[in-house]
């Protein structure tokens, strides 16, 4: 990526740095998330646009408050500094006096525009803006220029005099401010001049290029699970090196209905990608025999796993690289060494669940991508909509929407009701709006009626929720005819069911998984 305009993002610990770097993404302009540490001379290497200072639950006045260096002010690009990054920025740079605030902003706002200039063009003149600030800037009129302010805060938005700086109290990024998308816009096209010409195609492209050249004529391996992102990845793989990609499918009989076949279908018959199916399903029930708990249940799944896949790999010779579709946020999360390029292909795993032991290379060509970008890819490289679109799944699978222990006979009663959830909300064509929707098995039987007798059957749970991020959620309010017809299907058409429910708790308190 290093011939991209870049825009870096400097990450001060905010729980919305991804969403900034999605909001920038979706402006066609490429960025990374970095740590503030990093080094103004590396980010000169690259052919660099603007820098992004994020939120971040610190105080600028803490001992240990994280900082970046000043020197990333005199990279003669715009800088633009969020709620700490401005606060950050007024430290550094003078003129900025940093002070608790004198009642603190959790949550809307409302924002008067002062003075449009670049930054705010476009941007009523009152707006709604969301706040999450126990400090603020006192900004010195000499230094700065008031762009916008709130009620409690005078320096909500600012501009300095000498450099280009601006600054902003709130938090544009997040879609409860409204017009928070023109606001990053406006910075990323009015003030730092960004052509906005990333595009997914071209990702593609380069891709194919830089995994052609990486492994030359060997062989590659490629953990398919059926999921959007090793989908994705091994599409792109193989449009690379075609029939020396060798894909591994392993089912853990924790699948949801029909996935085998899916992916069968898909790559091997469709797409004629080399793939091994590996029935595992007996090793993975006699290991999670009796289990209850969810956290040995995930180890317990990803130890087995490990050794399977291990078993697998020793058989195909010839095989010098492992393919796997890791995601920018698990690179972003796993705090990885600022890089270019080069460290899209290494030789050890440093984010997933597979050990460097394996004795791979790796090569992760999704690994600077969010999932919505991958998406995007999926459909380009031909993919139809029943992978691309698919609802995130756990790693886990099915075992932790099974709750208590797990066994095969349980595992069908669920498998099957999960089916009919999610069949009734497609059909109805609700999906689209949601983020995930699926059934859970309760380990409690409860007392029915049906036909003239009486049963003491299973309980179903309902799980539907509609998020931008996953950070949060909320319950859909699903139509009570689409209800109707989930519940009558389930109990009529899945044996050992007589009860289902409908989960209305929204993230937080909750989460979107029952464990």
């Amino acid at each position: 990526m290093a011939d991209n305009e870049f825009v870096a993002i400097l990450d001060f610990g905010s729980q919305y740095t991804q969403l900034i770097a999605r909001r920038v993404r979706e402006a066609d302009v490429y960025c990374e998330v970095l740590p503030p540490t990093v080094r103004p001379d590396e980010l000169r290497k690259r052919n660099l646009k603007g820098v992004i200072l994020s939120g971040g639950p610190a105080s600028v006045y803490e001992p240990r408050s994280p900082r970046c260096e000043r020197g990333i002010f005199d990279l003669g690009v715009p800088v633009l500094g969020i709620c700490y990054g401005l606060q950050l920025a007024g430290l550094l740079l003078g003129g900025g006096r940093v002070r608790p605030a004198r009642e603190r902003e959790y949550g809307p706002a409302e924002l008067t525009v002062r003075e449009a200039e670049d930054l705010l063009v476009g941007v009523p003149r009152t707006t709604r803006v969301w706040m999450s600030h126990g400090d603020k800037v006192e900004a010195d009129r000499k230094s700065f220029r008031i762009l916008a302010s709130t009620p409690n805060c005078a320096a909500a938005a600012v501009r300095h005099r000498e450099r280009p700086f601006y600054g902003v109290q709130f938090h544009p990024e997040v879609h409860h401010t409204p017009h928070g998308a023109r606001v990053l816009g406006n910075f990323l096209r009015r003030v730092c001049r960004c052509r906005g010409d990333w595009k997914i195609g071209s990702v593609i492209d380069r891709s194919v290029k830089e995994i052609r050249s990486a492994t030359g004529n060997d062989r590659v391996l490629c953990a398919l699970s059926g999921g959007v992102d090793s989908s994705v990845a091994a599409a792109l793989v193989h449009r690379a090196i075609g029939d020396r990609l060798v894909c591994v499918f392993v089912d853990n009989g924790l699948l949801r209905k029909g996935e085998r076949d899916q992916v069968r279908r898909e790559f091997q018959i469709q797409r004629h990608v080399t793939t091994r199916i590996v029935d595992a399903s007996r090793e993975f029930l006699r290991a999670l025999n009796g289990v209850s708990d969810p956290e040995r249940k995930r180890k317990i799944i990803g130890h087995t796993f490990i050794d399977v896949f291990q078993a697998e790999a020793r058989k195909i010779r010839r095989v010098k690289f492992l393919a796997q579709g890791t995601l920018y946020p698990d690179v972003i999360e796993s705090r990885s060494a600022f890089g270019g390029p080069s460290a899209k292909i290494k030789t050890h795993h440093n984010v997933g669940g597979l050990p460097a032991k394996l004795g791979f290379t790796l090569i992760e060509p999704l690994r600077f991508l969010f999932k919505d970008e991958v998406r995007r890819m999926g459909r380009e490289l031909g993919l139809p909509s029943e992978i691309v679109d698919r609802q995130p799944f756990p790693g886990p699978g099915l075992a932790v929407r099974l709750l208590g222990p797990v066994d095969r006979t349980r595992l069908d009663v669920l498998r099957d009701a999960d089916e009919i959830v999610r069949g009734e909300i497609e059909r109805a064509g609700l999906h689209r709006r949601l983020w995930q929707y699926f059934a859970v098995l309760l380990p409690v039987s409860t007392v029915g009626v049906m036909g003239d007798g009486r049963t003491y059957d299973n309980v179903v749970a309902v799980r539907a929720v509609e998020s931008v991020d996953g950070m949060t959620a909320d319950w859909a309010r699903l139509p009570y005819e689409v209800l109707a017809g989930i519940s009558s299907r389930i109990v009529n058409e899945v044996k050992g069911v007589n009860r289902v429910t409908m989960d209305i708790s929204s993230k937080p308190p909750a989460t979107i998984e029952w464990e």
